[in-house]
């Protein structure tokens, strides 16, 4: 790798470390690349972004971002899940960790907010931000249905009085 392709790699990451909502440091242990590429699709298909990167250039990245804290979490063969959802990368990780003993996470962050282990797979643990919003969607909707169902309930049952006479006056 020369100097500029170096400096297009930090470029990349410092984006990255910019945008994302949460980061999970992670290290590979020798993961095939069935495995590898298995881990990525699964990234692909939550959100999620899994990139290996040297050591030394993610640390240079890492300069001026909120995740400068991340730096001693980069010592052998690491890899970064990212994504924007902060729930989507942790989530992610932490299955794939659970099927292979390959994969380990080291820790993460989200923001300026230092993770260890336990706290990443707390994250990983809650709601995505699609499934937050589903709950509220639904808990918004819920009293206009039950007003709905309860003012045409007395309706309901005048039909079928009426229904009943109807039917009594026919017979």
């Amino acid at each position: 790798m020369d100097r500029a392709q170096k400096a297009a790699a930090v470029a990349e990451l410092k984006q990255t470390f910019s945008e994302v909502g949460v980061v999970v440091v992670t290290r590979n242990l020798g993961l095939t690349v069935a495995q590898s590429t298995q881990l990525r699709t699964k990234m692909r298909e939550a959100g999620a972004v899994f990139k290996v990167s040297k050591n030394k250039l993610a640390k240079i990245a890492l300069d001026g971002t909120d995740y400068h804290e991340l730096g001693d979490m980069f010592t052998g063969p690491v890899g970064l899940a990212t994504s924007v959802d902060p729930v989507a990368a942790a989530k992610v990780a932490v299955d794939f960790a659970k099927t292979t003993d390959k994969f380990e996470i080291v820790g993460g962050g989200m923001g300026a907010t230092k993770l260890d282990v336990a706290g990443v797979q707390a994250l990983a643990t809650m709601p995505s931000l699609d499934e937050l919003r589903a709950k509220i969607v639904g808990l918004i909707v819920a009293p206009a249905t039950k007003l709905a169902t309860i003012t045409q309930a007395p309706a309901a049952q005048i039909a079928r009085v009426l229904a009943a006479y109807s039917e009594k006056e026919a017979a």
